[in-house]
């Protein structure tokens, strides 16, 4: 299931918590810098769960020591984008991961529209169900 009964989407880690806290999000960001994983900021108006590829806000801080600059980055983030899902991603590029190894959303748009449930009849009595964001109804830009 991708939303929670508060119909919030459920994408990435602490996502059926309450929304993160500066302080929360900093300490996140302490680990992955500990473990030396770039963190990048980026931003999408369709959180589809297929939809792995969100715009980078900014560029990849692969040298940052402090935590602070990164929650600098993702404040002007939110002030910029408020009507944007805005996640924090963690990418460790050691040999043998080279992937993402922590995300998590750090801005949600103040309403989030959710998502329909197509079901397809197929060949006998089989069936196929397909996820749609109802944030697609409308053009990219004017979904906010």
């Amino acid at each position: 299931m991708m939303t929670n009964p508060g119909n919030k989407v459920t994408q990435g880690q602490f996502s059926f918590l309450p929304d993160l806290t500066d302080t929360q999000i900093s300490a996140q960001i302490k680990y992955a810098l500990k473990n030396n994983w770039a963190v990048s900021v980026e931003y999408s108006d369709d959180p589809h769960p297929r939809n792995t590829y969100w715009e980078m806000y900014g560029n990849p801080m692969f040298d940052l020591k402090d935590p602070a600059g990164i929650l600098m980055e993702v404040n002007a983030c939110r002030k910029a984008l408020p009507n944007m899902y805005i996640r924090v991603t963690a990418f460790d590029s050691s040999k043998g991961w080279e992937a993402p190894r922590m995300s998590f959303i750090v801005n949600r748009p103040p309403n989030e529209p959710g998502f329909r449930l197509l079901r397809q009849e197929r060949d006998g009595r089989s069936q196929g169900y397909t996820i749609v964001p109802y944030a697609t109804d409308r053009p990219e830009g004017e979904r906010s």
